[in-house]
């Protein structure tokens, strides 16, 4: 399976992103809302985990976008 994470904590991030490595997943990861925006339109991920506070652009707002 393969995901992203847009997190904008570095060691939150890194945690979630050592958990579903070590799970067999492959992980793509982005420290801000437009950062992840563009990953997410230009990937093919099974599943977005998205933090709600993020620079550039919310969680609320990328989501939105998105749909």
């Amino acid at each position: 399976m393969r995901l992203l994470v847009i997190e904008d904590n570095r060691d939150i991030l890194a945690n979630i992103v050592d958990y579903f490595e070590a799970a067999g997943h492959v992980v793509d990861c982005s420290l801000n809302g437009p950062g992840g925006l563009h990953l997410a339109l230009t990937g093919r991920f099974d599943l977005i985990v998205l933090d709600v506070m993020l620079p550039g652009m919310d969680g609320y707002q990328l989501c939105q976008s998105l749909r």
